[in-house]
């Protein structure tokens, strides 16, 4: 029940969304509390984490930004402190942990899904898709070229 209640708000929190699973990861890899506590076998967690083959491209992204500064990453973690609030102080080191966010779903969505997001998140599905909108101005045209090439696999 502790563990569930460390691990809430990471999941709640929309920001450092990878680098939060990853600290996520990590930790219950590292099983009890106690562990955590050390400095050393968060490290080598990491590290460990850091070296499956079945990491995905934005984890071992994360894992990019994460490994030289591992030091930084076993300070707050081994103080107890929720994922969210860890990436949130590793910001500080390196700004482009939090920028890393996973794709958006667009499995099955109308063109009503679609004019629902924001501009933002319709340039990022286009950029995962690797299309350019030239020439687009308004949201509709965004939605429009989303719409078109909704058959493109994400890169």
């Amino acid at each position: 029940l502790l563990l569930l209640l460390l691990l809430l708000p990471s999941a709640l929190s929309a920001d450092c969304e990878v680098c939060t699973k990853v600290i996520d990861d990590v930790r219950l890899s590292l099983g009890d509390r106690k562990t955590w506590k050390s400095k050393p076998a968060v490290e080598a967690a990491l590290e460990k984490y850091c070296k499956k083959k079945e990491l995905g491209v934005r984890e071992k992204k994360i894992c990019y930004y994460l490994t030289p500064i591992k030091r930084d990453v076993a300070q707050p973690f081994s103080l107890g402190l929720p994922s969210d609030k860890v990436c949130k102080r590793l910001e500080k080191v390196n700004p482009e942990v939090c920028s890393v966010r996973f794709p958006v779903k667009t499995t099955n969505m109308s063109q009503k899904d679609y004019s629902k997001l924001r501009v933002k998140q319709l340039k990022s599905i286009l950029a995962d898709r690797g299309v350019e909108c030239k020439g687009c101005a308004e949201k509709e045209e965004f939605v429009k070229r989303v719409m078109e090439t909704d058959h493109m696999e994400e890169l």
